[in-house]
């Protein structure tokens, strides 16, 4: 039986080896790392999946700014990344953590902008994310447009850059 619990910082080696098996060593480089920068999870909104006491899932959510080009500091929540061991993929363990993730941002009031880079398809099917208000955007290297997605009643429509969230309290 798989439990999904918060990340403890018991767990972050062994997520840190799952991410590594899940998207590469070379995942530090991607533009959602510049984009969270180097600041820490938010605790209340990460989790990770455990079974026979090996994390076999995880997912973190990140502070993040969106900075408007007329200098508004929008925070917002970055959901992801989400990682499942290649042995238990295509079992629904990256909805359930995504799923778990949502809801503890709603329980935690940071649920009205959330955003991600991912499937358009899944994200927007399954948990309700879209490209429609994100075209302005932009960010600290490459992504490819129609995968930057966000969902949520104060998701800004407005042209500006995406950055950590330094000295800006969200979570």
């Amino acid at each position: 039986m798989i439990a999904i619990v918060p990340l403890l910082a018991e767990h972050e080696a062994a997520v840190e080896h799952l991410l590594d098996r899940a998207f590469g060593p070379e995942r530090h480089g991607r533009t959602a790392y510049a984009v969270r920068g180097a600041g820490k999870a938010i605790a209340g909104l990460s989790f990770v999946a455990i079974e026979n006491e090996a994390v076999v899932g995880s997912i973190q959510c990140w502070p993040i700014v969106l900075t408007t080009d007329a200098d508004e500091a929008v925070p917002m929540v970055m959901v992801g990344p989400v990682a499942v061991s290649p042995d238990r993929q295509q079992g629904g363990l990256g909805r359930r953590l995504t799923e778990t993730a949502l809801a503890a941002a709603g329980a935690h009031d940071l649920d009205g902008a959330l955003m991600l880079v991912g499937d358009p398809g899944y994200y927007g099917r399954f948990f309700g994310f879209t490209a429609d208000r994100t075209s302005r955007w932009r960010l600290p290297g490459p992504v490819e447009r129609h995968r930057l997605l966000a969902r949520g009643d104060a998701v800004p429509d407005l042209a500006g850059m995406l950055g950590p969230a330094v000295g800006i309290p969200i979570g």
